[in-house]
């Protein structure tokens, strides 16, 4: 597929990226599991992006992002959790000092891994949305860069280098199911997939207690929402980035949403069949391909396993 000029993300910035990023986040492990695929019909393929410092594939975007400072000044951001953990881990390497802002709800151990890795944390709103407005407006108080996820371009393209990796998996798939948060991990993804393998299927997932996103790129309008409802906080977004929407334009074949008791479930099967702790945000590519199983029986299916924080409570409760 040969790239359009006007479009803001692109393979060659991604592959750039890829040649920047701190190695222990890259050539993360993908392989299929024949258990699932036994017990989906499907054959499944994972990427599981959870064994690294911060249990995410946040870290290929913030490592980017932080090459790419002018200066070393501080900097402040807004996270439900893993995009704030790969900001200090990435920050302090790189000597930047960094202002936190999340939810007063966040899950507690991404707040402590932050702390952990040098960040300054504040916890302010009820929601990741309402952390990030009150982050933005900290730092336009004190003259202080606002880096975003889904709008700085960084954390889009870094998280591209997924897709690149995934276009060299050693054979054919028919789809791909990429969980859907603010956009960046599914744009930068779906962008390096369409360039090089331009026959996958893209398919975007989220939870239906936080449809948002979803509903916008259905609707081709700004869709928000004043609250939101699921336990997958790291794709749990109320307001949509307009940037990050006119990312998606033209990469996505079908948006699925999930409950939140199928992608429990999902979790518990990645637990029992690879081993895996995945939190919600992680699971819902799987659960997508569970309630769904009529548009993926037969095929070759990869997903992506995003993250893997969950509190010792989180754990007892939800994996058993």
């Amino acid at each position: 597929m040969t790239e359009s000029s006007d479009r803001r993300i692109t393979l060659a910035r991604i592959e750039e990226a890829e040649r920047a990023i701190d190695p222990v986040y890259l050539r993360t492990p993908q392989y299929v599991n024949e258990s699932l695929s036994d017990l989906l019909g499907a054959r499944l393929i994972l990427k599981v992006e959870t064994v690294n410092p911060i249990r995410s594939f946040k870290g290929r975007g913030a490592t980017w992002l932080v090459r790419n400072l002018a200066t070393r000044d501080r900097i402040m951001c807004a996270s439900a959790g893993n995009f704030g953990q790969a900001m200090a881990w990435s920050c302090r390497a790189a000597g930047v000092p960094i202002t936190i802002y999340a939810s007063v709800n966040a899950n507690p151990l991404k707040i402590e891994r932050m702390r952990a890795f040098g960040a300054e944390v504040i916890l302010a709103g009820e929601d990741f949305d309402a952390a990030k407005a009150a982050g933005k407006a900290a730092a336009a108080a004190q003259g202080i860069r606002f880096v975003e996820d889904s709008l700085d371009p960084e954390p889009t393209e870094g998280a591209g280098t997924m897709g690149l990796e995934l276009a060299r998996f050693g054979e054919e798939f028919d789809a791909l199911v990429v969980p859907l948060g603010n956009g960046a991990m599914l744009a930068g993804v779906a962008t390096a997939i369409r360039a090089l393998r331009p026959n996958v299927r893209i398919v975007a997932v989220q939870s239906s207690g936080a449809p948002a996103m979803t509903e916008s790129m259905l609707s081709g309008t700004l869709v928000t929402h004043e609250r939101i409802d699921t336990i997958a906080d790291g794709i749990g977004v109320r307001q949509p980035v307009p940037q990050a929407l006119d990312d998606l334009k033209g990469l996505v074949q079908d948006y699925l949403l999930v409950p939140d008791s199928v992608t429990l479930e999902a979790m518990r099967l990645y637990h029992l069949h690879a081993g895996l702790v995945v939190e919600p945000s992680g699971g819902v590519g799987l659960g997508a391909i569970m309630a769904h199983r009529g548009l993926f029986a037969g095929q070759r299916v990869a997903t992506i396993v995003c993250g893997g924080n969950l509190t010792a409570a989180q754990m007892k409760e939800w994996l058993g």
